[in-house]
């Protein structure tokens, strides 16, 4: 979908269908609106008011609730072929987020409607943020996890072209907005379309083709390491994860450095990349386990984020890291009761081989910091016991840093991703202990999304660290109205944000 910015009066804007946004009836007076709305009236709001709209108020088939949509066919006055008022909720809490779910439930609302482009008038909410908001929403409600079907219509159905639609622009911020918005979304769409490749499309060594892919289109620096060089150097936590598959593992590092580094720091992202996980020996029930394809998605998102950075330019030096490979079973699978010695130096017991991506991150985070990050945050899907806590609304948080998490949790409301801070205390350290070695890989029933932060926090201290448990809020079981069923990206916005706000926060 081709997403554009024009300065217009709203009466000139030629489209299979322009959108206003009208907030709830008690804080517009639509009954005082003229039957007819003036050419070239500055206010869209005022434009939607004819009797019309009054008639709609008045029956309560529409009131301005969220993401309520009423369509008028053929408005008067307008070049416009159909007309809709779309619900902005309560004035005074409208913000970024309502305004990216109702760029992406306009553009869900109207596909294989005959409409194939979409205008929405933003005058009165042209903040820069509101904008990229929507066209980020847009843009990601014009996603479809349909690849692999073969309808002929499918293609009918999809919208051509999204216009963000202002009177005038006299900044030039609009279009920069639009551009920054186009762009995250795209990132976050990328992040999709990885996150719901099959696995027998996506192995570790296509996943790792596709970053190599993207990093040289995008003139980052690549490397992946293969499974020998990662045996030299020590990293038997991964490698124990990746002996039980014949698709062998890799470690993806994507570098972006920028032109001027305006401080030391250095920033690493780390991104769970196993792409399928049966649970290993400790193998996990058939119900659902279809969609452990997914266990990648903090992978995903970490390439998403770095497709971004590279074209968002920020002036922070900023390094992928992507632990990559299958959890299967054969005769050499990793065995309950094994016992791994990890690149730091640590020996873990292996009591759940369905415990895997803590495995793999651990090595990651050492060569990480390694490297030279002075800053890490992962993202992985990594337990249950996250969507048990918390459902599937929010991110779940942990760090060894309160400073750094306050940063985050900043950065991730503005990018409109809920994220709430998990308690790490001292005590639960204790539900990690095992005889035969440094620490296990499980800590025990309670706390289970806690007691896996505790124990990548172990490879992590003294770094400034955070990680979060995406394992409730990468997948969406039934679709939204601004989102369709399957992966949602999450994580992409808040990383990018990191980043680009770096020197601000």
């Amino acid at each position: 979908m081709h997403i554009q910015f024009e300065a217009s009066p709203i009466d000139k804007i030629a489209a299979d269908a322009l959108a206003v946004i009208c907030f709830e009836a008690d804080e517009i007076k639509s009954a005082e609106a003229p039957a007819v709305a003036p050419p070239s009236t500055p206010d869209p709001e005022i434009a939607a008011q004819s009797g019309w709209l009054a008639e709609l108020r008045a029956t309560g088939e529409f009131t301005g609730k969220l993401y309520e949509l009423s369509i008028l066919h053929r408005p008067e006055g307008l070049a416009a072929k159909r007309l809709i008022v779309v619900g902005g909720g309560k004035r005074d809490k409208f913000t970024t987020v309502e305004a990216r779910r109702i760029g992406g439930t306009l553009v869900r609302a109207m596909k294989g409607k005959g409409t194939r482009t979409i205008a929405l008038s933003l005058d009165g909410h042209d903040s820069p943020d509101l904008i990229t908001a929507v066209v980020e929403g847009a843009a990601l409600g014009a996603w479809e996890a349909d690849k692999y079907k073969s309808d002929p219509k499918k293609n009918e159905a999809q919208i051509d072209s999204f216009t963000v639609a202002l009177s005038t622009d006299t900044s030039g911020a609009i279009s920069e907005a639009v551009r920054r918005g186009e762009i995250v979304a795209e990132s976050q769409n990328f992040t999709r379309n990885l996150v719901n490749e099959p696995a027998n499309k996506l192995t570790p060594g296509v996943l790792a083709e596709a970053a190599k892919q993207m990093a040289t289109e995008l003139g980052l620096e690549y490397e992946a390491l293969d499974q020998d060089a990662m045996a030299k150097l020590g990293m038997g936590a991964l490698l124990g994860v990746a002996q039980g598959s014949s698709n062998p593992p890799f470690l993806i590092v994507i570098k972006y450095r920028p032109a001027l580094a305006t401080s030391e720091d250095h920033l690493a992202l780390v991104g769970k990349g196993v792409t399928f996980d049966t649970g290993g020996i400790s193998i996990k029930p058939s119900d659902g386990m279809e969609k452990m394809k997914y266990d990648m998605a903090g992978a995903a998102a970490v390439l998403g984020a770095m497709k971004a950075i590279a074209q968002l330019k920020p002036a922070i030096p900023v390094t992928a890291y992507v632990p990559t490979v299958e959890n299967m079973l054969n005769g050499n699978a990793q065995r309950p009761g094994d016992i791994v010695t990890s690149l730091a130096g640590k020996t873990i017991e292996v009591l759940n081989t369905d415990a895997e991506g803590r495995l793999i991150l651990a090595d990651a985070i050492t060569y990480a910091i390694r490297n030279g990050a002075t800053h890490i945050v992962d993202a992985a899907t990594l337990t249950g016991a996250i969507g048990i806590a918390l459902g599937h609304y929010n991110i779940g948080a942990f760090t060894n840093n309160q400073p750094f998490v306050d940063r985050f949790l900043a950065v991730s409301r503005i990018a409109g991703e809920k994220t709430w801070q998990m308690p790490m205390d001292e005590e639960y350290k204790d539900y990690l202990k095992s005889a035969f070695a440094d620490l296990p890989n499980i800590g025990g029933r309670y706390g289970g999304s806690i007691t896996a932060a505790w124990f990548l926090r172990e490879f992590a201290d003294p770094t400034p660290w955070v990680h979060l448990d995406i394992a409730s809020t990468a997948w969406l079981d039934e679709p939204k109205p601004w989102l369709s069923k399957g992966p949602t990206g999450v994580a992409v916005r808040s990383f990018v944000q990191l980043a680009t706000d770096w020197n601000r926060s």
